[in-house]
């Protein structure tokens, strides 16, 4: 297994070759992963990183068990326009390459309120990066000219009810399922 360091310093190169907006984040154990919007180029990652989620990270993300993302979905998630709908990937040096580790995004759902998301890749959990993920998403979020963001959760969703709560989402019950919960940050 390769040290912080070591593993910083070999990814170093690649963060560096990466053009447009970005930012070069530290987690936790020091590691060091790249933070951007999301791209077409990022189709294929953003398909493995959903087959690599475990059954229950999937089925926390998108409130229902799938296998795998169809065509259909994958268009929708890949759809952004950096402004009605926004998302932001998170990508770190692994094995030669970047892989995709996390995803936060909203999309607008009235004129100034947006349902968001995020997304960390089970290995890459309890690091803050689900945090720096919506940190960004959030500033985006207000830069864009809304006033409301909004979350649906699985009630059973610990690791969503934390952080919703350290980023100052305030939690209320769906009132139309019972086994959801609903995160509100008026920004």
């Amino acid at each position: 297994m390769l040290t912080v360091k070591d593993h910083n310093d070999r990814a170093a190169a690649a963060y560096a070759a990466v053009t447009g907006q970005h930012w070069i984040e530290s987690l936790k154990d020091g590691r060091h992963v790249l933070i951007r919007p999301l791209s077409e180029k990022d189709r294929d990652r953003e398909y493995a990183f959903i087959k690599r989620l475990s059954p229950e990270s999937r089925h926390m993300r998108f409130l229902a068990q799938i296998n795998e993302p169809g065509v259909a979905m994958l268009n929708q998630l890949m759809d952004t326009d950096n402004k009605q709908r926004m998302a932001y990937v998170a990508l770190a040096h692994e094995n030669g390459q970047l892989i995709e580790i996390g995803i936060s995004r909203y999309g607008a759902t009235a004129e100034k309120e947006c349902e968001c998301a995020v997304t960390v890749a089970d290995e890459w959990t309890h690091l803050g990066l689900g945090t720096l993920l919506m940190e960004h998403l959030i500033k985006a979020a207000r830069k864009n000219g809304f006033t409301q963001m909004y979350s649906v959760d699985a009630s059973s969703n610990a690791p969503m009810r934390d952080l919703a709560k350290a980023l100052g989402f305030q939690r209320s019950n769906d009132p139309d399922d019972s086994h959801q919960v609903i995160h509100r940050l008026y920004l």
